[in-house]
């Protein structure tokens, strides 16, 4: 049996609304997907591939066996918000399954998405309140997936728990960064009426640093943890960056998504009609290439300076490590250009941004088989047209001069990763303590608190 690709809405459907791009797979499509997994015999998806050790051969067969209920069960021993993560997390488990070494991988991203589906359908997704209190409290800082999974994780060994959020609402990147097309905003309202009947509180539109002080919450509280991300975005400090129409990925995400919640009258940048250029390859590139497209856009170009992957897995990359290759989003496949090995020089325009220029460069691989360093290739400078231009280049990590870092005196790493201090109870979860990851690994991370 053959792994399923077409797994998402038509696209000349789906780049004209908001809604999640993925088509919904059949209980019987995801039964027979999930019976390919019961030919393995050392599950490295369970224990190598998922930052939360899912118990993933055992809840396939429970699939397969069309019972939804103890998949249920075995899918939430060790995941949290399985809603969010078989939406967004780019499947580590699936880089790992055994199936991989020889064919395609079993679809687990999938059955896992359909999983908790079926059990918010019937009912069996309830608060989970502790079974005592400890009488303690703690205060947890950022209500993104670390923050979220940190309070989960506290209140459940019976601490009290208040959340404490800069933004209107909670989810951080999930709400914020990830776009409507590939998360449905709605998912975080429901857990969160989960989280509050669990007895979690929510301070949402409060800045800690700000609008309360650090101070005051270590002195109001047993514990703080401090899940705050990575708010610092990479720029691209080259000439002409002052020109109008020029902004960072996330300005574009968030504007988009306040809007389509109701949080502003309109969104703040429109692409429509306009030849817009992404600078940076990754998903928070391709989410603006699918934002910028329903936008209705005159062109979509994204470059990157490093060079194209290999179509298939490199040899750099072996079974089980994830792997080093190409990969083509959904937003990709909607209408957009990309273009490898290309290093921004400068931003032309009168005023507004009218291109950038850039130029070739050709990449030096390491003895491992990973690009390594550049250099310009002499004669090959050339200007992309574009009148909208977006960085997404990654994030650099937690600013120093953060209010809240000063007033908990918070050391950070080289990197600008924040140190917890232990003997003080203050933990550092997330992207803020280990720069910036994947969803998952920010939720393992919360989990993993040495609190008890």
């Amino acid at each position: 049996m053959q792994r399923i690709h077409d797994i998402y809405r038509p696209a000349e459907e789906r780049k004209t609304d908001w809604r999640e791009v993925e088509r919904s797979l059949s209980d019987e499509e995801l039964k027979e997907q999930t019976s390919r997994c019961m030919n393995c015999g050392q599950p490295f998806c369970h224990a190598y591939g998922c930052p939360l050790g899912n118990l993933v051969p055992d809840q396939n067969r429970a699939v397969a066996q069309g019972d939804w209920k103890r998949a249920y069960d075995l899918l939430t021993v060790n995941s949290d918000f399985p809603e969010f993560t078989s939406r967004i997390c780019p499947a580590l488990c699936e880089a790992s399954c055994v199936h991989g070494l020889d064919e395609e991988a079993v679809m687990i991203r999938q059955s896992e998405k359909r999983i908790i589906e079926t059990a918010f359908e019937r009912g069996w997704v309830v608060p989970r309140p502790p079974e005592r209190e400890n009488g303690k409290s703690a205060a947890v800082i950022g209500a993104g997936p670390a923050g979220l999974s940190a309070a989960v994780t506290l209140r459940r060994r019976g601490w009290a728990v208040t959340v404490y959020e800069r933004r209107a609402q909670i989810g951080g990147l999930l709400r914020y960064g990830i776009p409507c097309f590939k998360l449905d905003k709605a998912l975080i309202d429901r857990r969160r009426k989960i989280l509050e009947s669990e007895g979690i509180k929510f301070v949402t539109d409060c800045e800690v640093g700000r609008d309360v002080s650090a101070e005051w919450l270590e002195k109001e509280h047993d514990a703080v943890v401090v899940a705050i991300g990575t708010p610092a975005a990479r720029d691209l400090k080259i000439p002409g960056r002052e020109l109008e129409g020029i902004h960072l990925a996330l300005e574009l995400l968030e504007g988009q998504n306040r809007f389509l919640t109701g949080e502003l009258p309109e969104p703040p940048i429109s692409a429509k009609g306009r030849d817009v250029l992404v600078i940076g390859g990754g998903d928070t590139g391709s989410d603006c290439v699918g934002t910028a497209i329903r936008h209705g856009a005159k062109s979509v170009t994204q470059i990157e300076i490093m060079p194209k992957p290999p179509e298939e897995r490199d040899a750099s990359t072996p079974w089980p490590l994830w792997p080093y290759m190409l990969r083509t989003s959904s937003s990709h496949k909607e209408g957009c250009i990309r273009r490898w090995n290309l290093n921004s020089l400068r931003f032309v325009g009168d005023g507004r941004v009218a291109g950038v220029e850039v130029e070739t460069v050709k990449w030096e691989f390491s003895p491992e088989g990973r690009p390594a360093k550049f250099a310009a290739v002499p004669g090959t400078k050339e200007t992309i047209k574009a009148d909208l231009v977006l960085l997404a280049m990654g994030f650099t990590g937690v600013p120093a001069d953060l209010p809240l870092v000063a007033q908990l005196g918070l050391k950070e790493t080289p990197r600008t990763a924040l140190l917890p201090d232990p003997a003080r109870n203050i933990f550092c979860v997330g992207d803020c303590a280990s720069g910036a990851s994947l969803v998952v690994r920010a939720l393992a991370s919360g989990k993993a608190l040495p609190l008890d």
